[in-house]
């Protein structure tokens, strides 16, 4: 299934036959210690760095109306990001996932995302683009 932006995720989310919630770890780029001239050079033109998850957060597909709004809604906790990256996990018997299942995905997501596995996850700027990381 082919994503194209977040209105269409949401729209993808909602007309799956079993709820969704959708997982967000936001995440910021940083400049790991003992870093190389050469990889301080790339950073400062914008790319490389580690990516550093901030702070994570599911809602249910009802819960959220757009990206604007879950971008503001991150504002108002203080923390800055570069990217977030988003998943679904869905529930099972029409019941929504448990709470328990929801925290235990978002943790394996932090996990994956420290560990440099992303392919499987949405990737979002603050602006709204859709990006592939290599």
């Amino acid at each position: 299934m082919i994503i194209s932006g977040f209105q269409n995720l949401l729209e993808t989310a909602r007309r799956q036959p079993e709820p969704q919630r959708l997982l967000f770890v936001f995440v910021r780029a940083e400049l790991p210690e003992g870093a190389s001239v050469k990889e301080k050079r790339i950073f400062e033109n914008g790319q490389g760095g580690a990516l550093v998850p901030v702070m994570y957060v599911d809602k249910k597909t009802s819960e959220i109306q757009s990206f604007a709004e879950l971008v503001e809604e991150s504002r108002h906790t203080g923390q800055s990001w570069d990217m977030v990256f988003v998943g679904c996990l869905s529930g099972q018997g029409r019941r929504e996932p448990s709470d328990e299942a929801t925290q235990q995905a978002l943790e394996t997501m932090v996990k994956s995302i420290q560990g440099g596995v992303v392919k499987h996850l949405l990737t979002y700027r603050p602006d709204g683009q859709q990006v592939t990381l290599p």
